[in-house]
């Protein structure tokens, strides 16, 4: 049997896992699933990933490195117009919200999964953590703000995707200007 160079193999299991959670959710991902998905062996994805956990981890570090997810995209908001921090926050939530929600909640499933699976908490507050440096230095420098912030954004999201409310930005600014000050 002659062995096939393939450079991008470990990037496209990824990208299947990532595929894989967002139509099935975590209980869908397997190794089996994804092979399939990527269409390679299941060899291809045991060899790259030993661990679902591992696959996960990487699949969560993959989403949030992409720009409607990464760090950077936030920061250029907050630092952006002259406008109001809850302005700026509210027309990203409205942006997040907004239509389709899969992609926010593919978000939710993997940042969610770190609940059960050890190894994605520390990729999980990595992302919290910058996301909560990021806002406090916009809020005075009181990281208590800042991360009573971040969760309040948390939870809006997260009530936004279990009762597939439409998005109120009034509703939603006032709430982010009470807590801003």
């Amino acid at each position: 049997m002659v062995r096939r160079y393939d450079p991008e193999r470990r990037r496209r299991i990824i990208d299947a896992a990532i595929r894989v959670v967002g139509e099935k959710g975590i209980a869908g991902l397997s190794h089996r699933s994804v092979a399939a998905e990527a269409d390679v062996p299941l060899g291809s994805t045991t060899y790259h990933f030993a661990t679902l956990d591992e696959l996960l981890v990487a699949a969560l570090r993959q989403v949030n490195g992409e720009p409607q997810t990464a760090l950077e995209g936030w920061v250029r908001v907050l630092d952006g117009r002259d406008e109001p921090l809850a302005d700026r926050l509210t027309g990203l939530l409205g942006r997040f919200a907004t239509g389709d929600r899969s992609r926010i909640r593919l978000e939710y499933e993997l940042y969610l999964a770190a609940l059960r699976r050890e190894a994605l908490r520390p990729v999980a507050a990595e992302w919290l953590d910058g996301l909560v440096e990021a806002v406090r230095l916009h809020v005075g420098g009181d990281p208590a703000v800042a991360r009573a912030l971040v969760a309040l954004i948390d939870g809006l999201l997260i009530q936004l995707l279990l009762t597939e409310r439409e998005f109120d930005a009034a509703e939603v600014r006032g709430m982010l200007a009470r807590v801003i000050g």
